[in-house]
């Protein structure tokens, strides 16, 4: 049987591949799309291809964008003067989607792929206040020095988010009361 249904396993095996998906819940995505809302997989399928196609990071901050430049980038309304170092995109969608934070982002990723200099350059550019929103834990502290290292020349003030967040969990998976309790008492580092 398991070579009649090989789309349907390859369908499978492609659900698996999310995150927190195991082999029960994509079978039971599989069969609902498949068999009771095949208008939805297409509409699924069609949003993924473009998505997929259209977007990219953004040149200054590295959020999710459809052009050079993300829409918090352009927006001339934001305040200019304090930088928000994030680990990835998806913090800045959750920051934004809850109106926790007004001025711009800056997204880390790894220090690996970091251009040190784009980012000397966008704290030189009017910043002066730089917010480390990273996940507490001993590796991002280390982050967290090395890049206040990096900026020291830069006339700039640093804080990091209050501890209200629990060490070791990810942003993604605290409550909004205590992001925005912990943006708000961000400490001086």
């Amino acid at each position: 049987m398991k070579r009649s249904l090989e789309k349907f396993n390859r369908l499978v095996d492609a659900l698996q591949q999310l995150p927190s998906i195991g082999q029960k819940s994509a079978t039971r995505l599989a069969y609902h799309l498949v068999m009771h809302d095949t208008f939805g997989a297409l509409k699924l399928a069609h949003a993924i291809e473009n998505a997929v196609s259209s977007l990219k990071k953004c040149r200054s901050c590295g959020g999710l964008s459809e052009d050079e430049l993300c829409a918090i980038c352009s927006d001339d309304h934001r305040n200019y003067e304090i930088l928000c170092i994030v680990e990835n995109a998806k913090e800045i969608l959750m920051f934004e989607e809850n109106g926790l934070f007004d001025g711009r982002y800056f997204v880390l990723d790894s220090l690996e792929e970091l251009d040190i200099s784009h980012l000397r350059d966008i704290v030189n550019s009017g910043i002066k206040e730089v917010i480390f929103a990273l996940t507490p834990s001993i590796a991002n502290q280390g982050v967290m020095l090395y890049l206040e290292d990096k900026l020291r020349e830069c006339d700039v003030r640093f804080s990091r988010i209050a501890q209200g967040v629990p060490t070791g969990v990810s942003l993604e998976n605290v409550d909004i009361l205590s992001l925005a309790k912990a943006l708000e008492d961000r400490v001086n580092i």
